[in-house]
């Protein structure tokens, strides 16, 4: 079993924390945020995801999983660190490198102290070429040392999906990694030995484009899928049925998830990683006109349920669902936020009902809210209950669909208007008070 320590205790961080920990490795995790190291410490998850509280709670009373504000202490005890700070888009859509880069200098620093060998792999999503152009010379200026010779040097990309993260960890679709040594190589193969998964060894520059192919791709898919809806809804057919069948052809190996019309895409990664690729290839010289049209199109899709909202003639709203997706608290780009503003700005009244975001609150998880910088009074617009929702609203507008409020909205449907970008219920059409984005 291996002593890692693992950079920022955010969503991708705190996740693989608590699993490697469950596995029955020594994890150390790092933040500057005290609060968050206070919340692991204490045995509880600083955010909102499926089963990790249990898993963090065992982890750390089994004393294998702790957290620390201490960069010295974290690689003085440690073989291996993994990177899984954020890279937020920068005003120009080019990644945003500066956690990355701090990060890097921090521990090479501490490298340059160290007698033992030390790996240090990044698993931060960054653009093709960032390893060799930002992350190596960086930590071989701080530690004046040779990477891959004195310190090891590893990418590690992640594909876990907010909402069913633990699930993913343990059951992954996808396992790449790249390293400049042996040593870190052989680390990375031990952790991923007994996963239900080939394993995928390339290059650093080839993990780091794998990353960024597969969230376009996804973001593509679901853009592609939204486009045939809506022209299928215009011409009276079911555009949900025609991806259905669509993707019923395993041959091509399509993942159903992402080709059902309905709502824009969001969340931490789609958004900004289409745009760090159109800036990158851009920066070549390079047209990316799909990648252009993904971005527009999913823009016109926040717009076409904006207008859709409007064309009901109510005046209160109400919102099922404000983060990016159902299962998470995080509001970072989330289409439903943004589709939240633009009618708070027109002087709609808006409540919303968003089980996770309030129990972010509820908790005073230090993330509440987090990624909100477009809903003001998020937190005073939030509802206990679906039929508080219901009750105070003209118009029902349900953005993520949540099991225990399908019941309540079914009997609403009929009284009140109606706008579905989830489809509360397979089979549902436009008609009446009731209206599907794409169907």
């Amino acid at each position: 079993m291996a002593n890692i320590s693992i950079f920022g205790i955010g969503y991708v961080g705190v996740v693989s924390a608590a699993c490697l920990a469950n596995d029955g490795h020594t994890v150390v995790a790092v933040d500057v945020d005290p609060t968050k190291v206070d919340k692991v410490n204490g045995g509880e998850t600083p955010i909102v995801e499926a089963g990790l509280d249990t898993l963090i709670k065992k982890t750390v009373d089994l004393g294998r999983l702790s957290a620390t504000l201490d960069v010295a202490e974290a690689i003085r005890t440690t073989d291996m660190s993994f990177v899984c700070v954020g890279t937020p888009s920068d005003p120009d859509g080019s990644i945003g490198l500066a956690y990355v880069k701090q990060a890097c200098i921090q521990i090479g620093k501490e490298i340059a102290l160290k007698d033992g060998f030390h790996s240090v792999v990044i698993r931060s999503t960054i653009v093709p070429g960032t390893m060799e152009a930002v992350c190596i010379p960086l930590l071989e200026e701080a530690s004046g040392r040779i990477a891959g010779v004195d310190f090891g040097v590893g990418y590690y990309p992640e594909f876990l999906r907010e909402s069913t993260a633990i699930e993913d960890n343990y059951n992954p679709g996808l396992i790449v990694f790249g390293a400049l040594d042996e040593p870190t190589l052989d680390m990375l193969k031990a952790i991923n030995r007994d996963l239900p998964c080939e394993i995928n060894v390339v290059s650093l520059s080839t993990a780091e484009m794998i990353k960024y192919t597969s969230n376009s791709w996804r973001a593509t898919k679901i853009s592609f899928a939204n486009e045939i809806g809506n022209i299928a809804k215009s011409l009276g057919i079911d555009g949900q049925q025609v991806m259905r069948v669509l993707c019923s052809d395993g041959k091509v190996n399509m993942s159903p998830y992402f080709m059902r019309p309905g709502f824009a895409f969001g969340g931490s990664c789609l958004p900004k990683d289409v745009r760090a690729l159109r800036h990158l290839a851009g920066a070549k010289s390079t047209s990316t006109p799909l990648l252009d049209a993904v971005l527009l199109a999913n823009a016109r899709q926040i717009e076409r349920a904006e207008a859709m909202v409007e064309n009901t003639g109510g005046r209160s709203v109400g919102l099922v669902g404000v983060s990016f997706k159902a299962g998470t608290d995080d509001l970072r780009e989330s289409p439903l936020a943004d589709l939240a503003a633009r009618l708070i700005a027109k002087g709609y009244e808006l409540k919303i009902y968003d089980p996770s975001v309030r129990e972010a609150y509820n908790h005073h998880m230090t993330g509440s809210g987090r990624g909100n910088n477009a809903i003001p009074d998020l937190k005073d617009r939030l509802v206990e209950g679906i039929g508080e929702l219901i009750d105070q609203s003209d118009v029902i507008l349900l953005g993520n669909r949540y099991e225990e409020t399908i019941n309540p909205l079914s009997d609403a449907m009929s009284e009140k208007s109606f706008v579905d970008l989830a489809r509360l219920r397979a089979g549902l059409r436009s008609n009446g008070h009731y209206e599907g984005i794409c169907w």
